[in-house]
């Protein structure tokens, strides 16, 4: 398996990776926020990486920077969102997608990572409850179990909890 940078060529297989691992009704909702999020233009840059097998794309994930409403120096990004062929899941392709983001977010010297997602399998990379409590979503939450944070550099929790705003693909309270 191959991760690599996505790019916009990549644009119609990504949007089949998503119509395969989600529900009708659910995949084109999200398969149209993965491909707003591959054209984004945001300061640091969203980073979309898809992960190839055989040369044929499985799987994609996408990594975009949070804005913190608080006067601490925060950089932060939220994973958002993630899939993989449904003939490819339970194989670590997602977790290789995770992980590659990880490292690269890391090597930027991001400070913290957030996620909306199911608490057991993101637990695995590290996302905690406790390190989101100090940080609240843009939109009220359908699941607030699932609002979850990691943290990847010397980020100092802040005192009280801050508001994050996200990038305009993620501007849509329905997402949450």
């Amino acid at each position: 398996m191959n991760i690599r940078k996505a790019n916009a060529t990549d644009a119609d297989i990504i949007r089949t990776i998503y119509t395969s691992a989600f529900p009708e009704g659910e995949c084109d909702i999200v398969s149209k926020v993965a491909l707003q999020l591959l054209e984004e233009k945001s300061i640091p840059p969203t980073i979309s990486l898809v992960a190839e097998n055989a040369g044929a794309l499985i799987g994609h994930v996408a990594f975009s920077p949070v804005e913190v409403d608080s006067n601490i120096n925060v950089q932060g990004f939220i994973l958002a969102p993630l899939a993989v062929r449904s003939e490819h899941q339970k194989r670590g392709v997602g977790s290789g997608l995770v992980q590659s983001g990880i490292q690269q977010l890391s090597d930027m010297s991001v400070q913290w990572l957030f996620v909306y997602g199911d608490p057991q399998y993101y637990g695995r990379f590290g996302f905690t409850a406790e390190v989101a409590e100090g940080f609240v979503p843009p939109y009220p939450l359908e699941f607030p179990f699932g609002w979850l944070g990691m943290k990847l550099e010397n980020g100092k929790l802040p005192s009280a909890p801050v508001k994050i705003n996200c990038v305009n693909a993620l501007c849509d309270p329905n997402l949450w």
